[in-house]
């Protein structure tokens, strides 16, 4: 038992990067951090930290440790909150990870109202378009717009949102409206670059039951959503966004939306799916289902 808080201290002490926030975050004193760390390098025969006045670093047999042994004091931690929270008492810390523009404007608010449900649960946002590591960054769930999952983890789709074709009537009087997706070729279009693998996506579109993908060389490239819709709303060009950012503009005449057929029918690109995903062992953890399940009812209710 005693090695097991050994262990916990000098795993925190790694990921909070001094012996000082450690001894804050475990509720101990810094010389009590420092003597439990010093008996398991003493347990061990090995030295596991590299210790300056300024800074700590792990040695070779520490890094080693470490990569063995935080699994496990993971593990602990999350054992004791599924004990905690079979006691009816929510608690601990939720951390979530969510695509930056989705979270923005939709998941935030869903997180400060799901944060005031539970005061003694800690929630976190993180708001990035990379595929997080749900242990090495310690994630509880990350929103995804695709649900490619890395081994152990699982996905429940949260959200549809649908995507839109526009650009301002400044660019439309000085361009002309592109009326078909194959239009598109001959206009400056403003593209996305995925984090992920740096390629640019793709645009996508039903055309009576058959999948298009229109040839474009964009004029522009970002790889953030909010700064493409800020493109397009200056003028200079054409961009696919998604709803929750476009309809707005649409509605207050700052923004066009495009393919529009006389009879009022529209072609839009292919919707966007939103996953929630998780390890499948934190899956039914009550913070973590309770969460999800909030958070679904919350999009569904925003789209009926």
């Amino acid at each position: 038992m005693h090695k097991l808080r050994w262990i916990e201290c000098f795993v925190t002490t790694v990921e909070e990067h001094s012996i000082a926030a450690a001894a804050r975050k475990l509720g101990v004193t810094p010389a009590a951090v420092s003597q439990n760390i010093q008996k398991l390098e003493q347990s061990l025969s090995a030295r596991l930290l590299n210790r300056t006045t300024r800074k700590i670093s792990l040695t070779e047999a520490g890094a080693r440790y470490y990569a063995s042994t935080k699994p496990l004091i993971h593990e602990l931690e999350m054992t004791g909150q599924q004990v905690t929270e079979s006691q009816g008492e929510v608690s601990g810390r939720l951390r979530i990870a969510s695509a930056v523009a989705f979270g923005r404007h939709r998941i935030a608010v869903q997180v400060a109202r799901f944060a005031s449900l539970y005061p003694k649960l800690s929630v976190e946002l993180v708001l990035t378009d990379r595929n997080v590591d749900h242990i090495a960054d310690e994630i509880d769930v990350s929103i995804r717009f695709r649900a490619q999952l890395e081994p152990g983890l699982i996905a429940r789709k949260i959200a549809t949102v649908p995507m839109i074709m526009c650009a301002s009537p400044d660019y439309v009087a000085r361009r002309g409206t592109p009326l078909t997706p194959g239009d598109i070729a001959r206009h400056d279009c403003i593209g996305y670059r995925l984090p992920a693998d740096g390629r640019t996506m793709r645009w996508g579109f039903m055309v009576n039951g058959e999948r298009i993908e229109p040839d474009f060389k964009p004029l522009l490239v970002a790889n953030d959503i909010d700064a493409i819709a800020s493109m397009v709303l200056d003028g200079l060009g054409v961009s696919r966004l998604g709803a929750f950012i476009a309809d707005e503009h649409i509605r207050q005449g700052r923004l066009v939306r495009l393919f529009a057929s006389p009879e009022g029918t529209l072609l839009d690109p292919e919707p966007f799916h939103f996953f929630a995903c998780v390890l499948d062992r934190h899956a039914k953890t009550q913070k973590v289902s309770l969460f999800i399940d909030f958070l679904h009812r919350a999009l569904q209710a925003e789209r009926g």
